[in-house]
Parts: C-alpha cells; sequence; structure tokens
C-alpha cells in the first residue's frame, strides 16, 4: 500500500468512476485501474464495483474510507510541518467549536501568536465529532469543546462555564410561544433541561447547530434564542439584543483537551493555563 494508491482510491469515491479520476489524476484510466487493483490485492478485499452507471463503494471500501482520508490528511498535514522556515520550531493544530471561538478559540489564538512567535498555527473548526476525531487520529494537537471525554493519550482541561440566556431582538418579547423562536442546539443536557421547562410551548419552526449561526439570523430576521452570555452581551450592550429576565437560565461546560504528545514539546503550555486561569 502507498499514498498514490490511497489518494486514486479516494478520487475515484470523490469523482464517482475511474474514467473522471484518471482526468483529474491526470494519469490513463488504466493506471487508475492498475493502482486500484494493486490496493485490492494488497488488502484481499474487493473495495469499488465498477458498473456502467459509476462505482460505489463495498463494504470492505466504506470501512477503507476513514482510514484512507485520515492517512492523507496526515501526510498533508506533515509534508506542511516539515517544510517550515527555520524561524518556526514547533506547530500547534487547534480545533474549536465555532461557538467558543469568540473569546475562548481567539484569546488562545491571539496569546500563542503574541507571546510565542516560533510557534506555528493552525486553526480547524468543526462540530463534535469532527473536534474528536481529528484530536484522536492526531491531526490536532488541541480541542476546544463542549465534550470531556478523552482516552489516556490526553489531558482535560475545564475550560469556562457558558450561561446561556434567552435573548431577544424586542424588548417585550414573550418567554413561551414566540412564532420567531429560534431553537439553538446546546448539547443533550440543555435539550433535555429546555424540553423540561418549556414542556407546553410549541416546537421551535427554526433551529440551528450553532449559536454563531443562530445569532446571525436573529441579527437578520428577528426573533428570541437561547445564546451564551459572552456571545450574546456585545449585542446586548449595542442595543440590537435584550435579554428576557424571566426566563430559565441554562448552563454548558466547556473543556481544552490536549494531546500529550504534543502538550510534551511546549514549554510555553503552562504560563498559558495560568493566564487563563487567573
Amino acid at each position: 500500500m502507498n499514498l498514490i494508491e490511497l489518494r486514486t482510491f479516494l478520487t475515484i469515491i470523490e469523482t464517482g468512476n475511474l474514467v473522471r479520476a484518471s482526468e483529474q489524476l491526470n494519469v490513463t484510466q488504466s493506471t487508475v485501474t492498475a493502482r486500484l487493483k494493486s490496493l485490492e490485492d494488497e488488502l484481499g478485499q474487493i473495495l469499488i464495483n465498477r458498473q456502467k452507471s459509476g462505482a460505489s463503494l463495498t463494504a470492505a471500501g466504506v470501512r477503507l474510507q476513514r482510514y484512507a482520508n485520515t492517512i492523507s490528511d496526515l501526510w498533508r498535514q506533515a509534508r506542511q510541518e516539515t517544510a517550515l522556515p527555520d524561524a518556526l520550531n514547533a506547530v500547534c493544530n487547534i480545533a474549536c467549536h465555532p461557538d467558543l471561538w469568540p473569546q475562548m478559540g481567539s484569546m488562545m489564538f491571539d496569546y500563542i501568536r503574541t507571546n510565542h512567535p516560533s510557534v506555528a498555527l493552525s486553526i480547524w473548526h468543526g462540530n463534535q465529532n469532527d473536534l474528536t476525531n481529528w484530536l484522536n487520529a492526531g491531526l490536532t494537537d488541541i480541542s476546544l469543546s463542549y465534550w470531556p471525554n478523552a482516552n489516556q493519550k490526553q489531558n482535560v482541561f475545564p475550560l469556562t462555564t457558558d450561561q446561556l440566556l434567552l435573548v431577544s431582538t424586542r424588548k417585550n418579547s414573550p418567554i413561551k410561544f414566540d412564532p420567531d423562536y429560534v431553537f439553538v442546539e446546546a448539547g443533550e443536557e440543555f435539550g433535555q433541561q429546555h424540553a423540561s421547562a418549556y414542556a407546553d410551548a410549541d416546537t421551535a419552526r427554526i433551529s440551528f447547530g450553532t449559536a454563531q449561526l443562530g445569532l446571525e439570523h436573529l441579527l437578520q430576521k428577528g426573533g428570541s434564542a437561547y445564546l451564551p452570555t459572552r456571545i450574546a452581551e456585545p449585542y446586548v450592550k449595542s442595543g440590537k439584543l435584550f435579554i428576557l429576565n424571566e426566563a430559565p437560565i441554562f448552563e454548558r461546560n466547556a473543556f481544552m483537551i490536549v494531546n500529550k504528545t504534543a502538550l510534551n514539546t511546549w514549554p510555553w503550555f503552562d504560563d498559558f493555563i495560568k493566564s487563563i486561569s487567573s
């Protein structure tokens, strides 16, 4: 197995057939076929069904796809990091939930960029599954996440507790039965508490997976939603949003999860932890 064969396999999946894969890779179709056969022979499994209508993954191909993507990403990252200029002596890949980037993620980015100019930085935004998979695969070194689970090769640091407040673009918006209420996903615990607190209320017609998207909707279209205080606060101060003080308040804990192998190469990390804890 080699990287060229894996890249060819992934290109076939991406393009849908061997002909388009050969065009994208700028090789002949016979070369694509030979690479795929070599990969299948080595694994002892048929990976792709070749049909006139296109190429489709077999069960073995589906299982390989995840590993092939990870290997390809790791190789691309390794090439980037080994090509760093001499002035840079370390790399820090930070994965951040979109709702933790305001203040939390950007603060970490600014701290490293300002105080440790020899560290190269890479920022990845993704959902909870992305953050976990990237960290476990070694594609990222740090995860700013709402999910505290870690394996034995990772350390967990409490980061912050978000207060979730009901805010609205109207001062007198109703607490319940607001036709413009937007549900913003904030984890399983919030979902359960929200369902209990609003058991007699209508189901929201619109929902968003992140507070950032929910905020953008409110500012553009109006309405009400539960948002973290630190995200809503600037807009409350400017008068664009109003806190509905009689509504229940919820909380959501955030964490920083760090791969130990990366942690051991960062002499600056202890000072950073102290700076965010003070």
